[in-house]
């Protein structure tokens, strides 16, 4: 066993109980082999060193993943160039790769992430490394993309899209494609995210298409149906996402089975999400706060009962908010559900305060008396704020006459005749 393998083996030995000394070694070892793979030294010696210097810069990032220094990280990352010019492409890759990550552990480290990206592609560039580059830019545009930096995302696509259609490169464009539905349904062009969704599918059409991206694909198809409030069609791709998820033990499977749920709450069933989580792919998710959260909205929804609803968004505020889908058809249903509760309190009454009705709801009576406005609007009900004495007034929806439109019909029918008459007697004379 080499010196460098017996520093590898201390280093590792003494990773958790002291891990300052452990990351002295990693560093001793790979200021040693760079110098000695920058020697005239043996072919064989050179891939020993090779192998020795690829496992000290993983295990030194490994180490500063379980501390959590995200810092620490990047400059591995960036220490990695020297070995990764000397080794094949395809292994710089893979590497480049695992090293990127061991960010996911970190929490708070996406801006970091986003700079560290930001570097590499430019080496990669320099070096002419075109697949590298690619694969570290949709990286990087998925970070934009949960950082909310719509306008970065969107322009470094157009600049990839050139790029790949010029290299045909059908994998990579369905990945781009759907980073670009996914961008612009996050600034909310609903008419580009479905054309990016669609050139997505043609590209993946020509190729074999990983059952990952297959399912990647299937969920923004259903967030897309729901946006549309097409729920009916949204669960069926969300349920094809969660079947093909949970079959490769994906953590993502736990987002397509809240929006599965989420669509029977928005079509009026939320009985059958007891049922739902009793399937054997959703049992062992069925305990998991995510899913106790979207139980909790469907008992509020069923009892119709406001106050159930708005503790069910307090108590699982994180759950509820973090997911931007979840969030904005919640915000529709509540604003259903507050209707629907106002009509049942109402329609009893020809006068009803605005008060007691706010009272009887739980809610702020300038809020109450705003969604009663439009609700007028909105010929929900027919009826009148009285502002001066602080009530509502309804009026009985009226019935329609059909008096007048029966009458004009029967005038347009007596003009036709009054018509053909004239025609005929133009004939005859």
């Amino acid at each position: 066993m080499t010196s460098t393998q017996d520093l590898l083996k201390q280093a590792g030995d003494i990773a958790s109980s002291d891990p300052k000394r452990a990351e002295e070694l990693y560093k001793q070892i790979l200021s040693s082999t760079a110098s000695t793979s920058n020697g005239s030294a043996l072919n064989a010696e050179k891939e020993q060193s090779l192998r020795d210097q690829e496992s000290a810069l993983i295990k030194l990032a490994e180490l500063y993943r379980d501390q959590k220094d995200a810092s620490g990280l990047a400059q591995v990352i960036t220490l990695s160039r020297s070995f990764m010019s000397s080794t094949a492409k395809a292994k710089t890759a893979k590497l480049i790769r695992t090293l990127l990550n061991y960010f996911n552990s970190i929490p708070n480290s996406r801006q970091t992430q986003i700079d560290v990206l930001t570097d590499n592609i430019e080496w990669s560039k320099r070096e002419k490394r075109i697949f590298l580059k690619h694969s570290l830019e949709i990286r990087l545009v998925s970070l934009q993309l949960e950082a909310l930096q719509y306008k970065l995302a969107l322009t470094r696509i157009d600049a990839l899209l050139t790029e790949l259609k010029r290299l045909d490169d059908k994998m990579i464009l369905t990945e781009v494609h759907l980073l670009e539905s996914r961008v612009y349904r996050g600034i909310g062009n609903l008419s580009k995210a479905k054309a990016a969704l669609t050139s997505a599918r043609t590209a993946a059409n020509s190729i074999y298409c990983p059952p990952h991206l297959q399912a990647a694909l299937d969920l923004q198809s259903g967030v897309l149906h729901a946006e549309d409030k097409d729920y009916t069609t949204a669960y069926s791709y969300f349920y094809e996402t969660f079947e093909n998820m949970s079959s490769q033990d994906d953590p993502a499977a736990l987002n397509a089975l809240k929006y599965m749920l989420l669509c029977k709450v928005m079509l009026n069933m939320p009985e059958d999400v007891t049922s739902l989580l009793s399937i054997k792919l959703a049992v062992k998710y069925a305990q998991l706060r995510e899913i106790e959260s979207m139980r909790a909205i469907a008992l509020a929804h069923q009892n119709r009962n406001l106050a159930d609803f708005e503790k069910a968004l307090r108590d699982y505020k994180h759950e509820l908010s973090s997911d931007p889908t979840i969030r904005s058809h919640l915000a529709a249903l509540y604003d259903t559900l507050l209707q629907q509760n106002l009509l049942r309190i109402v329609e009893p009454y020809s006068v009803v305060e605005i008060d007691y009705v706010a009272q009887q709801v739980g809610q702020g009576r300038q809020d109450v008396e705003a969604k009663l406005s439009q609700m007028i609007l909105d010929k929900v009900f027919h009826g009148v704020l009285d502002q001066g004495r602080g009530c509502l007034i309804v009026f009985d929806e009226l019935e329609a006459d059909n008096t007048y439109g029966a009458a004009i019909g029967t005038l347009e029918q007596v003009s036709k005749v009054v018509d053909s008459l004239y025609a005929k007697t133009v004939k005859i004379a």
